[in-house]
């Protein structure tokens, strides 16, 4: 094989390095968002668990402040009972008492349910508590590790990088030059071997004069399909297949 095909294939391969640590890096953000999403969800759960709690103890003021008023008027109807002479008047307000009595039977069973319903609510605030703590543990681990990976990310494509740049510089400019070109539109696949008479790259047929021109091992042939340039090594199959 020809020195400088060596040298590109190597070129090669540490750009292939360079874009999946490229690749794994970028998904480094989306996972640690994720992350702090699944956390999010968590915490959604909590908040409105609490707020439930609040909304059931609000009520449930709301209702003994109401029977505190009915008993009020109670007394108050009961203190103008005293003060009447006349039997219509002492019945109606007799009535009223009766009535308000009813009310107040009705708001205390109200209350009896929301008390059941709190404590129900704070359970859920027990639960969806411990699934947040939980949750923020292991995300918090989670994106630790990821910070990790990210930091060990970087510094190998800084270190794939500066390697690059040592590999090129020991290959002829001409070649680089057409490598690199190559690289702009073919991506990772500017260098392709020959398999069973097929150009590794666009896998269309070769010509014969191409395949022994690259077998001989003289200069850099390229495939007249898609301009990659062409490599042979001792393991590939030269001959179509039957």
């Amino acid at each position: 094989m020809l020195d400088v095909i060596e040298k590109l294939l190597i070129l090669q391969d540490r750009d292939r390095k360079i874009h999946r640590t490229e690749a794994e890096l970028a998904n480094v953000g989306p996972e640690r968002d994720a992350l702090q999403g699944r956390l999010a969800g968590t915490q959604v759960a909590l908040d409105g668990a609490k707020l439930k709690v609040k909304q059931i103890e609000s009520e449930r003021k709301r209702l003994e402040l109401e029977a505190e008023g009915k008993k009020s008027q109670i007394e108050k109807y009961a203190l103008q009972q005293f003060q009447t002479k006349k039997n219509e008047e002492y019945r109606a307000l007799a009535n009223e008492i009766e009535n308000c009595k009813k009310v107040i039977v009705q708001l205390e069973d109200q209350q009896l349910e929301q008390m059941e319903k709190a404590e129900a609510a704070q359970h859920e605030v027990t639960r969806t508590t411990q699934a947040f703590n939980e949750a923020k543990h292991a995300v918090d681990n989670l994106v630790k590790e990821l910070a990790d990976k990210e930091q060990l990310l970087t510094k190998q494509l800084s270190d794939l990088k500066a390697n690059y740049e040592v590999l090129a510089v020991g290959i002829e400019e001409g070649a680089l030059g057409r490598y690199e070109r190559l690289k702009k539109t073919k991506g990772d696949n500017a260098l392709v071997g020959i398999d069973h008479a097929v150009c590794g790259g666009c896998h269309m047929k070769l010509p014969t004069q191409i395949i022994r021109s690259c077998q001989a091992q003289l200069e850099l042939v390229g495939c007249p399909n898609c301009g990659r340039v062409l490599y042979y090594a001792p393991h590939m199959d030269l001959m179509a297949s039957d």
